[in-house]
């Protein structure tokens, strides 16, 4: 019998349509220290962020053991060694197009709730104050939005901008993509100096280190917004809160963060942040397309 293991858990529907193939499924987490070992009993182990793949998981699952296919359930696989994984003869896989459009929506209301003050208004609101003054906000049409990234997230998050009235351009390490109206392709620098809105879609770089920085912070707009729906560490955590205290940057939203669950203080209680804990994935219709897409990658791969 082929079995499944799913360290941070697989929709119920998923399950019933694996189970009727005759494929066993488990819901279990285990720590990076015996996951490897745990593996060897599974032909395929589906992951979502929480489980980190490793090149020594990968090496334990791998002595006398079953393992065949490693499937990411979402987008990006920054937390499974791919490369090496493939080097090993396992097959890798990721549902990428599931999630976009709920992360996409995520990101917009992100920008709502940061240009009408609805994250801060609405923990004040239930202290009794009425601010009403202070919270004269922004229209996001007529503003312009720059998407670092622009991969599908990017794209549905552009459609949705666009809805909205505002101008759209990106950046992209791919170069400009064909068949998009209405956004315009610029470099990464004109992206920090031009955007209203900066919205990140990317998947970070390999040797952890930020793309927004410093340096990046000192070359936006005054009064900019920062959102960031795509991995934590991306953005400096320290050096956001400083653009934040100085008013360079006027207000910033993130659903991911440098270490989950977050323990930065200075992130979590600024009340010129609104936070959300890594829910970009997390819609009921989103769950349903990854889970089906788990489900045609496992019987594509064992040709069930």
């Amino acid at each position: 019998m082929i079995r499944v293991l799913a360290t941070d858990g697989i929709e119920k529907s998923a399950i019933a349509k694996l189970e009727s193939k005759g494929i066993e499924v488990v819901e279990k987490f285990y720590e990076p220290d015996v996951l490897g070992e745990e593996l060897k009993n599974y032909e395929v182990v589906v992951v979502r962020s929480a489980t980190k793949v490793r090149e020594p998981i990968i090496d334990k699952a791998l002595e006398d053991g079953r393992l065949q296919l490693i499937i990411r359930g979402g987008v990006g696989v920054d937390n499974i060694d791919v490369a090496y994984a493939k080097s090993k003869g396992l097959t890798v896989a990721n549902t990428p197009n599931a999630s976009s459009a709920s992360v996409a929506e995520l990101a917009i209301a992100h920008m709502f709730a940061v240009a009408r003050y609805i994250h801060i208004a609405n923990h004040t609101m239930r202290e009794g104050k009425w601010n009403k003054k202070h919270y004269e906000g922004s229209e996001l049409a007529g503003k312009t939005l720059g998407l670092i990234g622009f991969g599908r997230i990017g794209q549905e998050t552009a459609k949705r901008a666009l809805a909205l009235g505002m101008n759209v351009i990106y950046t992209d390490l791919a170069g400009a993509k064909e068949g998009v109206k209405d956004c315009k392709f610029v470099s990464f620098d004109e992206v920090l100096s031009q955007a209203d809105f900066i919205s990140l879609h990317i998947p970070g770089n390999k040797d952890k280190s930020p793309v927004i920085g410093a340096a990046e912070f000192a070359k936006m707009k005054d009064g900019v917004f920062v959102i960031n729906t795509a991995r934590g560490g991306v953005v400096s955590e320290d050096d956001l809160i400083i653009a934040l205290d100085s008013g360079k940057v006027k207000a910033a939203a993130l659903d991911v963060f440098a270490e989950e669950p977050t323990k930065n203080e200075k992130i979590y209680t600024h009340d010129k942040i609104s936070l959300t804990p890594h829910i970009g994935a997390a819609t009921g219709e989103a769950q349903e397309r990854i889970g089906e897409e788990i489900v045609q990658i496992i019987l594509k791969h064992f040709n069930l």
